[in-house]
């Protein structure tokens, strides 16, 4: 059985709380935001724009 470092596990630590406030993008989602875009690269790329700014400054 493997052990984990503790820099490995300080990273799935990381990997759990951004999974438990929606901060992972999943497949599902990334289809749920193209579908909601109509598939068009612009509206896509817009949305994702919009978005960044927001997620970045939560991180702060």
């Amino acid at each position: 059985m493997h052990k984990l470092t503790d820099k490995q596990y300080e990273e799935y630590q990381r990997l759990c709380y951004a999974r438990d406030h929606g901060r992972l993008l999943t497949p599902d989602g990334l289809r749920f935001i193209c579908e909601a875009c109509e598939y068009d690269p612009e509206k896509i790329g817009k949305h994702f724009l919009e978005v960044l700014p927001k997620i970045l400054c939560e991180d702060k």
